[in-house]
């Protein structure tokens, strides 16, 4: 079984960076942080001119997160460095409780 090793986001953004979105990469996964550090480069040479402003991250990926249900999270930090994880999100379990009493009974 193939582990993951790094994920390369790709966000664009407006001149003003107000507006960012989440762009495809030519790659999306791969198996070292290395390999994906060699397509930062070409990626954003691709992309430049689509956007006023493009970014690229190599994300690191846990391989023990393989069976989670995992999600690449990214925000703009207000000095405008780019913050990414791979993240499980919490799981909130609701479960109705038993009533006791039905109705028509006392």
């Amino acid at each position: 079984m193939e582990h993951i090793a790094a994920v390369l986001l790709l966000i664009g953004c407006s001149d003003d960076m107000a507006h960012c979105q989440e762009l495809p990469a030519p790659t999306a996964i791969f198996e070292s942080a290395e390999e994906c550090d060699a397509e930062v480069n070409p990626a954003l040479l691709d992309l430049s001119g689509r956007f006023p402003q493009v970014m690229a991250k190599c994300v690191a990926v846990d391989p023990a997160m393989e069976e989670e249900d995992a999600e690449l999270v990214w925000n703009l930090q207000p000095d405008g460095t780019l913050y990414a994880a791979v993240e499980v999100p919490d799981v909130m379990v609701a479960t109705a409780a038993k009533q006791d009493r039905y109705v028509g009974q006392e």
